[in-house]
């Protein structure tokens, strides 16, 4: 195989998506000192409030023995707050304090940057054609991963 080849494999291009997405993410978050992850914990955690980790990482497909590293990290900066459940005293549900409320809503316009870079050199009805067919392909391979999205009830 040569070097074009593995350039035009999709595998290859959507490693490549990836990592150009990230950068993308950390340069225009960089006063908030968020990653992806954390953003998008934080957006569910603001979606579903007292939520507990295990349906945060069905709602964000993110692996459910990490995610709570994430939540720690979240934690001591002071941006949710973890209370145990009044059902279930092993289960603590996850809240945003005023202060990350305040953070989602200051990055809002650096998170809407990273999209519009990232698909901004595309045309509009590019654009459409591109999240169309991503949204296809992540929906139709879903469960091949270990960390599927999942609905709220699962």
């Amino acid at each position: 195989m040569s070097l074009e080849d593995l350039y035009a494999r999709p595998a290859h291009l959507i490693r490549r998506a990836h990592q150009i997405s990230w950068a993308i993410f950390l340069d225009e978050c960089e006063e908030f000192a968020l990653t992806p992850v954390q953003y998008a914990a934080l957006v569910s955690i603001d979606a579903v409030p007292g939520t507990d980790a295990t349906r945060i990482s069905n709602m964000i497909a993110f692996d459910r023995s990490t995610i709570g590293n994430v939540l720690d990290r979240l934690e001591k900066r002071g941006l949710i707050e973890r209370r145990p459940s009044q059902t279930d005293r092993r289960q603590r549900l996850v809240f945003l304090t005023d202060q990350g409320s305040r953070l989602l809503a200051d990055c809002k316009e650096a998170v809407d940057r990273v999209q519009n870079r990232i698909v901004g050199v595309l045309s509009r009805s590019e654009r459409e054609i591109f999240l169309k067919l991503m949204t296809r392909i992540v929906h139709l391979h879903n469960d091949v991963t270990s960390a599927p999205i999942r609905s709220l009830d699962g």
